[in-house]
């Protein structure tokens, strides 16, 4: 029988070792594989997806616009309607709004000229007439103090 001396022993022990490290590389590498595989399969499938994704993507925005469009020209003929009516309202109320009022100033002159002035004549403070010029109220009498006794 041969006897094994002590660096034979190491140099079994390291072979060993050896041969265990590069096992676990070698599965380490077998699995990294596999997982780069459905890594390239996976981002191959979600290329196919995006791109019809991002195709109907393009054309809802395209569609967006076209409707933004559409609202935005809308909202100018809404502008210049209204622009319109204020110019025609301005028109109307400076057209018909000063003879109206003269109108309606005239008619009231008449009725009061023909219902008599005492009945139409507004009270004071404490239930005497006074009489009413257009800008300002003129009292009918003065009040007094009384004194006190």
């Amino acid at each position: 029988m041969h006897t094994v001396s002590g660096g034979e022993v190491a140099g079994i022990l390291v072979a060993v070792f050896w041969a265990i490290l590069v096992s676990f590389l070698a599965v380490a590498l077998a699995r990294l594989a596999q997982t780069l595989r459905a890594t390239t399969k996976l981002v191959a499938d979600v290329t196919d997806q995006a791109v019809p994704l991002l195709s109907d993507a393009s054309s809802a925005v395209r569609s967006a616009q076209t409707q933004i469009d559409r609202v935005d020209a809308i909202a100018s003929d809404v502008q210049e309607v209204t622009s319109n009516a204020s110019a025609l309202s301005t028109t109307v109320a400076s057209t018909f709004g000063g003879p109206l009022v003269k109108v309606a100033a005239f008619g009231y002159g008449v009725r009061r000229a023909l219902g008599g002035r005492k009945d139409d004549l507004p009270a004071g403070p404490a239930g005497e007439r006074r009489a009413v010029i257009v800008g300002r109220t003129v009292p009918s009498a003065r009040r007094t103090k009384r004194k006190k006794d």
